[in-house]
């Protein structure tokens, strides 16, 4: 590589839960009510969210994703969305392929008032162990490289890192650009291959846009 030519840099973190396993149960620093929450509650999401209103929050349930929440004292706190059989990942142009037993959590967030209370670990629990009492095998969630309070949290609900996104950099005017997926330390090329199945669709890399 040329000297002061840009170098591929990881931009996404790929976690895991297989939930045959025992999860871990983190609660939160202050007490809260955890549950699924459906069109009633579509008004208040959309506030949280701040963006699109109500109309995409309606969408999403409807199109058979869910949503589970974290309340204090009846007030939304922290919210986190699950989807099943596929979904697009973020801005990226991924689309995540999921096992019938299989599910993907997304679009997480506490709200500003509630933050750094353990609120986001505790939700992730609930959320799994809802999942693994339906009879999930196993969970998948990504977090941006840079976003450490997300991976804390990520990481304190119990789940493995397994891989990196990485990207190079986009070619002169070319909106999109070459992206894999690379084994964390300790992961197993099989487990690898698993996350390149629900992420890649098998390939060895795949083209991103921005």
């Amino acid at each position: 590589m040329a000297a002061g030519e840009a170098r591929p840099l990881p931009i996404g973190v790929v976690w895991t839960m297989n939930l045959l396993e025992q999860p871990a149960r983190p609660a939160p620093t202050l007490p809260a009510r955890f549950g699924r929450v459906g069109l009633e509650a579509a008004a208040e999401l959309a506030q949280a969210m701040t963006r699109d209103g109500p109309g995409l929050v309606r969408r999403r349930l409807e199109g058979g994703r869910r949503c589970y929440a974290a309340r204090i004292e009846d007030r939304l706190a922290a919210y986190g969305w699950v989807s099943f059989g596929e979904e697009e990942v973020g801005e990226l142009g991924l689309r995540l392929r999921l096992l019938p037993d299989e599910a993907y959590i997304w679009d997480c967030a506490t709200l500003p008032d509630y933050q750094r209370r353990g609120l986001y670990a505790a939700l992730l629990s609930h959320i799994i162990l809802a999942l693994r009492n339906e009879g999930l095998r196993a969970l998948w969630i990504g977090a941006d490289i840079a976003n450490g309070p997300s991976q804390a949290g990520i990481a304190r609900a119990g789940f493995t890192a397994v891989a990196d996104l990485v990207a190079a950099p986009a070619q002169p005017g070319e909106r999109r650009r070459r992206a894999w997926l690379e084994a964390r330390p300790g992961i197993s090329q099989e487990q690898l291959a698993e996350a390149r199945r629900a992420y890649l669709d098998d390939r060895a890399e795949v083209w991103l846009f921005g």
